[in-house]
């Protein structure tokens, strides 16, 4: 309640802004950039994910390196520049459902164009993705807290895994990256996440434990 009083920021409106996933480089773009943007965050995100989505639908599979990086540039570009906008207008909790669109959608986009084996890495990098977005919501829900700051800079955010998939396309390191890409992620997200729910199993324990003592005295 103290840093939402402090930000002049709304709970809704931080509760939309930590279910983004931003990694570092959206933070930056939007911390710099995109204050000064006077457009709603999911028109931004949808301005950058219409190009993309139109390659995917027209070229598919086939698509040149060049063309695939300057789509997913725009689209980092565009969602990155949304989280320094305010979350505050009435399409605000579409926002969440549009960066997934464009992270789920590009990865397994990304597998398609490696070929082969790679769409399987994909699934296995979304599976791993999904659980951290689940255990953003579901942290916060049940527990009050979310995860440090440092477990999404290490997953790299929505966008990081956009910029990473690229990278290991071009080095033709699909789907071995991408099976790499998901086994650390998933130790980072599933470890630090079991440790968080103990923590609170343990801690309501004690609470029991006290309570007990209090109504036998």
């Amino acid at each position: 309640m103290t840093a939402t009083v402090a930000s002049g920021r709304s709970r809704p409106e931080l509760t939309l802004e930590l279910y983004r996933d931003d990694g570092p480089v959206a933070r930056a773009l939007g911390r710099t950039l995109g204050r000064r943007i006077p457009v709603p965050p999911v028109l931004l995100i949808l301005a950058g994910a219409l190009p993309l989505f139109v390659l995917i639908a027209v070229r598919r599979s086939d698509a040149s390196d060049l063309l695939v990086g300057v789509v997913i540039a725009w689209a980092v570009l565009c969602a990155g520049l949304s989280s320094g906008r305010p979350h505050t207008d009435r399409l605000r909790w579409a926002v969440p459902a549009a960066l997934r669109s464009v992270e789920y959608g590009t990865l397994v986009w990304l597998g398609a164009l490696a070929g082969g084996a790679a769409p399987a890495a994909a699934f296995a990098l979304l599976a791993v993705v999904a659980f951290r977005h689940y255990d953003l919501v579901y942290r916060l829900r049940y527990q009050g807290a979310a995860p440090p700051r440092w477990v999404g800079d290490v997953g790299g955010g929505w966008d990081g895994r956009l910029i990473a998939g690229y990278l290991l396309l071009l080095a033709d390191a699909v789907p071995a990256g991408f099976y790499a890409l998901a086994t650390l992620s998933a130790v980072v997200f599933v470890g630090e996440s079991i440790r968080s729910w103990a923590r609170v199993q343990r801690s309501e324990a004690v609470g029991e434990y006290e309570d007990e003592e209090a109504g036998e005295e």
